[in-house]
């Protein structure tokens, strides 16, 4: 086995969450406790930061600090959407050996986790000493090789919440609210709408997730059938909804199209889905009242709306990422695995089982084409902890 004395390099990758500084924090603080790891560098703004050697040494960090960083949400090293091919990756690499760098550790979700292959195999293939560990994080919750992500609960947290208090606007004044949650292939943030739902007649009343064909005209229908039903309708809907062609719903109203260095096309930071939605309602139905929101960047860095299973779970994949870079002689990626009901058990998957294909939400977690099982509820409840509550007026006519 090599010789890893050595320095530690972290850094965060992809959209910032609630929880994704617990990870960091869990990270720095476990690599402390081993001889093996002479400091502890994290790189501003991701792999990009490495190219121009952008480090702090947070070996020097006050725990007090950091403990104060881990309970804040964005992402405290700053982040990026860069993809190294190989001539990136050699430029990295003189960067870490200048600065003696063996462990390399990055938080982020598919795309960070596919960095992370291609930094691992580009290393191998010039003979460098390197061990790559991804630390998962996306609040879309859609890495294949672990049950549940860090990020997602403290997100679906802020959905079921939002939604929560829209059904008690929407009950007061009633009317069709549509709202345009995150979620580019998969349904599990929109889906999370549903979780504090308490009488029967709350909403969300219909849910549209990216797994299913949307068709305009069906939705339109959908709506004022629930309306007829109730007086009232609430809707949550994914940005990623595509037609029967595969095409998301927002790209036909887009006229430029922007991409990512992944080739991921931009969905969120605009209301034009709402917006299409809301004016399509009115276009076909009598009904007059008609609302959208775009809940955008507002779920995945809410200060205030944090899950504890997930605040707590991110920091032990940080802790997990050290201890196995430092006990084992390997590369991969952190998966949180369920055990029982409610706990979770931690492994070490590949990389490019991490890197895959993005998962989706299974079949049996949807329910027709607009609504969502009690097995997802079962699934994503204990994720998301503790909703507050709601009550109604419990009261006789006069």
């Amino acid at each position: 086995m090599p010789d890893f004395h050595s320095k530690a390099l972290i850094a965060q990758g992809g959209g910032p969450t609630a929880v994704i500084n617990q990870s960091l924090v869990g990270a720095v603080l476990e690599a402390r406790k081993f001889p093996e790891i002479s400091k502890i560098y994290g790189a501003r703004y991701g792999v990009f930061g490495i190219l121009k050697s952008d480090f702090l040494d947070l070996t020097e960090s006050t725990t007090h600090n950091l403990e104060q960083v881990a309970n804040s949400p964005g992402a405290a090293l700053g982040s990026t959407r860069d993809k190294p091919d190989a001539a990136y990756c050699q430029k990295m690499f003189a960067v870490m050996k200048e600065h003696g760098i063996k462990y390399f550790y990055y938080i982020g979700g598919n795309d960070s986790a596919e960095t992370c292959r291609i930094i691992n195999n580009e290393a191998k293939s010039v003979n460098y000493e390197l061990r790559v560990i991804h630390i998962p994080k996306t609040i879309d919750n859609d890495i294949a090789s672990t049950d549940h992500c860090p990020g997602y609960g403290s997100a679906a947290k802020f959905v079921a919440s939002a939604f929560a208090g829209v059904n008690l606007d929407n009950l007061a004044l009633p009317g069709v609210y549509i709202g345009v949650v995150m979620g580019r292939h998969a349904g599990f943030l929109t889906a999370a709408s549903i979780l504090a739902k308490k009488f029967a007649d709350d909403g969300p009343h219909l849910i549209y997730l990216p797994e299913k064909v949307f068709s305009t005209e069906k939705f339109a229908a959908d709506v004022e059938a629930v309306y007829q039903k109730y007086g009232r309708c609430v809707v949550a809907v994914s940005e990623g909804v595509c037609d029967e062609t595969g095409e998301p719903i927002v790209l036909k109203l887009q006229k430029q199209k922007e991409c990512d260095s992944h080739g991921n096309v931009q969905l969120s930071g605009n209301t034009a889905l709402g917006d299409l939605l809301a004016d399509f309602v009115k276009e076909k139905t009598k009904i007059k009242r008609v609302r959208a929101d775009t809940l955008g960047y507002l779920q995945r860095s809410f200060l205030g709306c944090v899950s504890q299973v997930d605040k707590h779970e991110a920091r032990e994949v940080g802790e997990k990422a050290v201890q196995y870079s430092v006990w084992r002689d390997v590369d991969g990626s952190v998966a949180i695995k369920r055990a029982g009901d409610y706990a979770v058990r931690y492994e070490l998957a590949a990389l490019e089982q991490a890197a895959a294909k993005a998962r989706t939400m299974p079949p049996e977690f949807i329910m027709g084409d607009n609504m969502i099982t009690d097995s997802f509820i079962n699934y994503a409840g204990p994720l998301v902890g503790e909703i507050g509550s709601m009550e109604r007026l419990s009261a006789p006519a006069i």
